[in-house]
């Protein structure tokens, strides 16, 4: 009966202990996976430049030709038009400001001559800056170029003279046949019977102002207005 009773019990636990061996092999066998998954750990890596290239393409996309530069390259470039997109930077050279570029620019009322422009067109605006202050006054500048007011043909006819253009004051209706025909390069005078203005290297001379509304005198403007029924000329060569 003790023999009987004790072949089961070493039986079971040899079973036990068989078992027991097995499991620290096969937790073994396990522990060379951990290794290989080196491989994987190395495909990421392999990723992670794959991905680390994709700011060296938006590096190299930064850093592609300015849109004006292409636009040079293919003919279409407009020198002006870059020059508006950019804040252009002020020089002011005592009572005759300029500016670089190829447009004036208003800065509290004084008209800044773009250095690029002919000396003529220079020279108009620094004229008509003198006058900034002067009233409106009907009839103005015409008995004389320099008068205590000034109206619109009176305003004109100062710049013009300023530049070396003309040689005594124009009324409106003579502008109408000055010069050539259609705008200029720099310059152009707009007139019918009654009104004149001028636009000097993209700024409005003109004694309307229509933000204040009325005839305010010579004053320069950043905003155009309707031309319709006007006559557009220009002197020769501006």
């Amino acid at each position: 009966m003790v023999h009987a009773a004790a072949v089961p019990v070493i039986h079971n636990t040899h079973r036990v202990l068989r078992a027991a061996v097995v499991a620290p092999i096969k937790v073994a066998y396990y522990t060379p996976r951990v290794r290989r998954a080196s491989t994987p750990r190395a495909e990421r890596n392999d990723d992670e430049l794959g991905s680390g290239a994709e700011p060296t393409r938006v590096a190299y996309q930064t850093s592609r030709m300015p849109s004006s530069a292409r636009a040079e390259a293919s003919g279409d470039y407009d020198q002006d038009q870059d020059q508006e997109r950019d804040e252009p930077q002020v020089e002011r050279r005592g009572d005759r400001p300029t500016v670089t570029g190829s447009r004036a620019v208003l800065r509290n009322g004084i008209a800044y001559a773009p250095e690029r422009a002919p000396q003529k067109v220079k020279n108009a605006i620094w004229a008509a800056n003198t006058l900034r202050r002067k009233p409106y006054v009907w009839g103005g500048g015409h008995g004389s170029f320099y008068d205590s007011g000034y109206d619109c043909s009176g305003t004109v006819s100062f710049a013009l003279h300023g530049a070396g253009l003309i040689g005594s004051p124009m009324p409106s209706s003579d502008f109408m046949g000055y010069g050539d025909r259609g705008r200029g390069r720099w310059i152009t005078i707009y007139s019918r019977p009654g009104h004149t203005f001028a636009t000097i290297a993209g700024l409005r001379l003109d004694t309307t102002d229509f933000l204040r509304g009325g005839n305010v005198g010579p004053r320069w403007h950043t905003d155009f207005r309707d031309a319709g029924g006007f006559v557009a000329r220009h002197p020769v060569g501006l």
